[in-house]
Formats: structure tokens, C-alpha cells, sequence
């Protein structure tokens, strides 16, 4: 469903374009015209003439700024528990990947995600068909790993046991287990065959894994070369899981183009990856909640504490070192759909400014993951965007409580504009139709 009158919101007190990190992206009294599910322009507030079936919608104190680019989403987790994963992976997991979709489209203003381990091509589609409400999505698959590594949670009896509790092959999702340089190449093509929009793997183990160390390594380099190799044959870019500084270095020498999580990453580590042009997307929010999660093993507790203690001097390691900082939730934990933006107010807190975290969760997200028609409210760009009722670009920390309404598309989605075109669930069941 898209939008179809012209409309202005006119006279917003606030609006971030998402254009770069800078003041010269921030617009005061201003009015944004949407036609058809874009932006048409931006114009001074005054500016406007009036016109017959113009719509107008008075934005006076509110703050607008581009929907959220969250670079790490996982649609398909609801927890890590094994109740939580019976849930995601069981008979209905449809029912539960919607609730995620629609929390984190209208409740978290998410309007494009990448997925980067679990989502498949046909639950993109049916987002796309309008048959799921939620946002946009970029998707990996597959989180590749080595035999007994980062995605290997088949437990401790893995010599017996067939299938991961977490993403278990399926159709349209290969195994994520993999091994040998040459099965890498073989499953790389398989995943760009299913649709993959992007290559996922770990170069070091997790956090949340049952059973490997920080500091151990999970692929060798020529596993490594071989996944990037085969991938960037078919166009796409490769992101990484990667804690430890072996595992960062491996990535970054061997061809990955996003860090993740980046927890080890020191000076040297940052001048690499900056010779390499690899952005770098740290999921801060993840890391704090980690810290006062329930039900975790004292092994996994250590492995939260070591990366908690180095994880705020690594983002700032990398904002002084200038790389392209990405804003990713990586909501593995129990209630985090729907507060995506929180990564936003996390990044501020480890040493961002607050320009520059949302940078890297609109325009310059947008551009990492390949959407680039989304990120930026400048003209002939899709028209997602988020009102707010505070000062969120000042103090990201506002974000929670402060959502009035998401547009993705030109079409709302909380029904908190009169005016506004808006998708309700009469239309989802109608779109199962059409």
C-alpha cells in the first residue's frame, strides 16, 4: 500500500534529513511534501501556497527524522532460552516472526532491517507482499560458523546430534554449519541461491555460545577468504561476528567489509580496518543488557563480563579513528523488539555524538545495506519517517515514550496523524487476497 495525495507536513519545529553527521543536516520550521509514497520536497515553512487537495498536517514542536536502518536484526529470536527458541523455530513461528516484524516496525521505527542470520527470502516476500506488517528487510540467512563455533547450538552432545537449535536448516535456509574451504564456497552459493542480500559469518566466537572462548578462533583464513571470494563473485558483502582482536584482524585481512560487535578493537585494529574501508557496526545496547540478563550459565556470565569492561573504549577507538559506525540492536534478548532506537541513545553513551549515531542508523546505514532509496528525506527518496514528541536529535535518550508516529512508504502506521494515509490490519488480510 502506498501513499497517493500529495501532502505536506508543514511546519515541523525539528527534522534531521540524515544526510551526514553535520548541523547542515538539521532543518528548523520547516515543511515536507510527500507524493506517492516519497518526498517531493523540502521547503522553508511560509513557502507553501495554498492549493485545492492539499493536505496539510500542522507538525508545530515536533522533531522528524528519517525511519530507523537497524543493521543487525534477527526477526527469528525471540530469547535464548530453550523455550524461547521452541517458540521461534516450532509450528508457530509465523505468529511469532510477525509480532516481531509489526513491534519492531511500529513500535521501534524500524523501516528497513538487516537480518543477518535467520530470515529467509519468502518471509522477506510476504513483507513485501503486505501480507506481513513490519520493515523492509536485507537478509543473510545463514550466521556461517565452523563445526562447535558461534552457531553451533546443537549442545554437548554435538557428535549425535543433527540439527542447531538456533536457525536449524530449512527450506530456503541451508545449515549454518560449515566447514573446509571449499564447503564454504559450495554453501556461499547455495545462500546467495536462496536470496540472500548479504554473507554472514563469525571469524571469532560469541558471547551467548554454549561452549567456545572469546579469545578462541572459529574459521581459519583460507575458510575466511573462500566466503569472501565467493561472495563478492555474486555482488555481495560480507559481515562478520567478531569479538576477539584475532577475530577482528582475520576478518578485515581476508576480505569482510562490516565489523561486528568489535569488542577487542584497538588503535592499530581501527587503522586497518580503515585502510580496508570496512565499516563497523558495535550493537552497544545488546552488550549493556547482556550485562543484567537472567538465566545465563556462569560461563556465558564471564564471557559477558570480559567484553563489557573493553566494549565502550573500543567504539570510541573507532569514532576517533574516523570509520563508518552502523547502528545495530542484534535483539537476541527477551523483550528488545519494538526499542530498536535505544541502539541510537547506546552509541551516544560509548562516545558518539548524537548526529553521528543517527547517521548510522539512517543515511549511512541505509547506504551500508544497499537501500540506498531509503536513510535520507531528500527528494524522490521513499518517504520513511519518524515524528517525534521530543527533542530526540539533541538527546537520543528521549526516544523511549517519545514515538508519535512511523511512515514507511508515505503510509502511517500508529494512527496518530489525522490526514495521514494508514495501513491497518483490514488491508493486511486484504493484501493476502489480491
Amino acid at each position: 500500500m502506498k501513499g497517493t495525495d500529495m501532502l505536506v507536513l508543514e511546519n515541523i519545529t525539528k527534522l534531521y534529513d540524515g544526510s551526514g553527521a553535520g548541523q547542515e543536516a538539521v532543518h528548523g520550521a520547516i515543511d515536507l511534501w510527500l507524493e506517492h509514497g516519497r518526498v517531493r520536497e523540502l521547503r522553508p515553512h511560509g513557502t507553501t501556497p495554498p492549493g485545492e487537495g492539499l493536505q496539510r498536517i500542522d507538525l508545530r514542536g515536533a522533531t522528524v527524522t528519517p525511519g530507523i536502518v537497524d543493521c543487525h536484526g534477527h526477526i527469528t529470536i525471540l530469547g535464548l532460552a530453550p523455550q524461547h527458541t521452541a517458540r521461534s523455530f516450532g509450528l508457530g513461528q509465523l505468529a511469532y516472526i510477525e509480532k516481531i516484524l509489526y513491534a519492531s516496525l511500529v513500535d521501534g521505527g524500524v523501516t528497513t532491517m538487516r537480518d543477518v542470520g535467520g530470515a529467509t527470502a519468502w518471509m522477506k516476500r510476504l513483507v513485501d507482499e503486505g501480507v506481513l506488517l513490519g520493515p523492509r528487510l536485507k537478509i543473510a540467512i545463514c550466521m556461517l560458523s565452523s563445526t562447535g563455533g558461534h552457531a553451533d547450538f546443537r549442545g554437548p552432545d554435538r557428535c549425535h546430534a543433527d540439527l542447531s537449535q538456533l536457525w536449524p536448516a530449512a527450506p530456503g535456509r541451508p545449515s549454518s554449519l560449515v566447514d573446509g574451504p571449499w564447503e564454504c564456497r559450495k554453501r556461499v552459493r547455495e545462500i546467495a541461491a536462496c536470496g540472500a542480500d548479504l554473507i554472514k559469518l563469525c571469524t571469532s566466537p560469541g558471547v551467548a555460545s554454549p561452549g567456545d572462548q572469546l579469545e578462541h578462533q572459529d574459521f581459519s583464513p583460507e575458510e575466511i577468504a573462500a566466503i569472501c571470494l565467493e561472495a563478492e563473485a555474486r555482488g555481495l558483502k560480507v559481515a562478520a561476528h567478531a569479538h576477539s582482536q584475532a577475530g577482528i584482524e582475520l576478518a578485515i585481512r581476508n576480505g569482510v567489509h562490516d565489523l561486528q560487535h568489535i569488542s577487542f578493537m584497538d588503535p592499530r585494529l581501527v587503522e586497518l580496518a580503515d585502510q580496508r574501508g570496512c565499516s563497523v557496526t558495535p550493537t552497544s545496547w545488546v552488550t549493556d543488557e547482556l550485562t543484567r540478563a537472567e538465566g545465563l550459565s556462569p560461563f556465558v556470565q564471564e564471557k559477558v563480563r570480559k567484553v563489557a569492561e573493553v566494549h565502550r573504549q573500543a567504539v570510541s577507538a573507532a569514532a576517533q579513528g574516523g570509520l563508518r559506525i552502523l547502528a545495530g540492536t542484534d535483539p537476541v534478548l527477551p523483550r528488545m523488539h519494538g526499542r530498536n532506537y535505544l541502539e541510537i541513545a547506546h552509541l551516544v553513551r560509548d562516545g558518539l555524538s548524537p548526529l553521528r549515531a543517527w547517521h548510522g542508523a539512517t543515511g549511512l546505514a541505509a547506504e551500508e545495506v544497499g537501500q540506498s532509496d531509503a536513510g535520507t528525506l531528500r527528494p524522490g527518496q521513499r518517504a520513511d519517517l519518524l515524528v517525534w514528541d521530543a527533542d530526540v536529535l539533541a538527546d537520543p535518550e528521549r526516544c523511549d515514550g517519545a514515538l508519535r508516529e512511523v511512515i514507511k512508504d508515505g503510509v502511517g502506521y500508529r494512527g496518530a496523524l489525522a490526514g495521514l494515509p494508514q495501513r491497518s490490519f483490514h488491508d493486511t488480510v486484504r493484501a493476502m487476497w489480491d
